[in-house]
């Protein structure tokens, strides 16, 4: 499952300096606006200590995490949603997004130029959301007279024209689209609708280094995940040992990647399962409340149209067992159908016929 996070923000909010920290990738990072022209991609391993302890168990040839794409995309301005600045190729890189990651200025560094004047959290992000809003609203112009026509041809598809409507007047009041109140059919014909403010969000606020222990702000009652990019692009440059010493310096336990590389799979409502053995050990990434079926076809579709079963463990059996087969001796090695919801972290075995 290809996870896509679209880093956004306005200009000089330290953005690109997060997505080089996090990528190890020499995006272009610098003091003046539209720095970014072009997105840069960058895949992103998600850091998980379990992948390892399974590896000291069954020594594979490699160790394969999950990974999430991270697209740093050129900086927003007001009047975007009208072609402003680089705002139409902001637009249309977004779209192609599962989510959105808005970094927010909080540092106060005196030599990093703001676009506007002083340092502003909040009008930052109201910035950036009305210009969401406003593009959105240009969406929904053109698509209701199509919808309108759709719906005197069949009625089957007054419900799109309802919710188009219904979404058209909550955007007008300055709301996101994704917090109006839907029900699982109008949500569904939303997603048909392409809109920007329908995706999940969380923020990354860009805070100084010595408020990264501190409780993270408030910002609009969405994810918060406090990071200095700055910091993070010195991690970067040292070795993991030197690494470790220097975030347990600074009070913390993990890097912003694995902050923010958790905090992007609970907002999207993702875990991972894995398979180990000799070639490899793997995590996939799947939904949660996937059922053994869906998840096998995370591997291979084929996986999916012939599923039979899954061997499954723990991953506490798995390891404290000391692997396969101490599972299958302590009776810990289950055989599980179609129906079997899979849960965060268990090593499976798929067996299909197609």
């Amino acid at each position: 499952m290809a996870l896509s996070i679209g880093i956004v923000g306005l200009p000089n909010v330290g953005k690109s300096t997060l997505f080089t920290a996090l990528t190890k990738k020499g995006g272009l990072a610098a003091n003046y606006p539209f720095a970014t022209i072009d997105p840069n991609v960058g895949i992103v391993d998600v850091p998980d200590a379990r992948l390892q302890k399974l590896a000291d168990i069954v020594h594979p040839g490699r160790i394969v995490p999950a990974t999430v794409e991270f697209v740093d995309i050129a900086g927003l301005v007001k009047g975007a949603s009208e072609g402003e600045g680089l705002g139409n190729q902001f637009l249309a890189n977004i779209r192609n997004t599962d989510a959105i990651c808005e970094v927010v200025r909080f540092f106060s560094d005196p030599d990093v130029i703001r676009h506007e004047s002083s340092v502003d959290p909040q009008s930052d992000m109201d910035t950036i959301q009305t210009e969401l809003v406003l593009a959105d609203l240009g969406t929904l112009e053109r698509a209701i007279p199509k919808l309108e026509k759709e719906a005197r041809r069949d009625k089957a598809n007054a419900p799109r024209l309802a919710i188009a409507k219904r979404l058209q007047s909550w955007l007008n009041d300055g709301h996101r689209a994704a917090t109006l109140d839907m029900s699982d059919e109008e949500r569904a014909a939303a997603h048909d609708l392409f809109l920007l403010t329908m995706k999940p969000i969380l923020y990354v606020a860009n805070v100084d280094e010595d408020a990264l222990g501190e409780e993270p702000p408030t910002i609009d009652g969405a994810t918060v995940v406090p990071i200095s990019a700055k910091v993070e692009s010195e991690l970067i440059e040292l070795d993991p040992e030197e690494a470790a010493d220097f975030l347990a310096d600074l009070g913390l336990e993990h890097s912003g990647l694995e902050t923010l590389a958790q905090a992007a799979y609970d907002l999207l409502g993702l875990q991972s399962y894995f398979t180990a053995g000799e070639l490899e050990v793997k995590a996939w990434t799947v939904r949660k409340g996937a059922k053994a079926p869906e998840a096998a076809g995370v591997i291979h579709s084929d996986f999916e149209r012939g599923f039979i079963k899954a061997e499954v463990a723990s991953y506490d059996d798995y390891v404290t067992l000391g692997g396969e087969a101490g599972c299958k001796a302590a009776g810990k090695l289950r055989m599980e159908g179609k129906d079997f919801v899979v849960p965060d972290g268990d090593v499976m075995h798929f067996r299909f016929n197609v």
